[in-house]
């Protein structure tokens, strides 16, 4: 039996909230791996927030393009990795883009409060970054072993 996901279950996996793992090819070294919020929509793009100036920028501009990877933190484990090009880079603002995803990773009240202490509450030095998944790996292991 396949672990893998169907199409569809895969996007509404990668859908849902999770932390992502996103990686960027370093010269030199190993990749840059880190944890990032992210949004995405079925059939849509993935889009993150960063620092315009922070490592993980330059890197994506010099690469042009990352992988990320989600996954359950509890048995039976699930997981979608994607990886593709970016095809998008704009200035962050900060009531489209940095205030939903604090609202979809901490709530409103909480998101709000990082919002002001984070951002300051207006537009500030980030942009997001827009990659279109081109490959896909996932898993779902209760195909095979059922609910834990």
């Amino acid at each position: 039996m396949s672990l893998a996901m169907s199409k569809t279950e895969r996007e509404a996996f990668l859908a849902d909230v999770h932390v992502g793992v996103m990686s960027v090819s370093e010269e030199d070294r190993g990749p840059l791996t880190v944890p990032i919020w992210y949004t995405y929509v079925p059939g849509g793009e993935v889009r993150f927030v960063t620092g315009r100036e922070s490592r993980k920028a330059n890197l994506l501009r010099d690469t042009g393009r990352f992988s990320l990877c989600v996954q359950t933190e509890t048995a039976p484990y699930k997981y979608v990795s994607v990886e593709g090009p970016i095809i998008g880079v704009g200035t962050a603002d900060v009531e489209a883009d940095i205030r939903p995803l604090a609202h979809r990773y901490l709530g409103r009240e909480i998101g709000d409060r990082y919002v002001a202490a984070v951002h300051g509450g207006t537009d500030d030095d980030s942009i997001v970054v827009r990659m279109l998944p081109e490959r896909w790996l996932s898993a779902d292991f209760a195909k095979e072993f059922g609910s834990v």
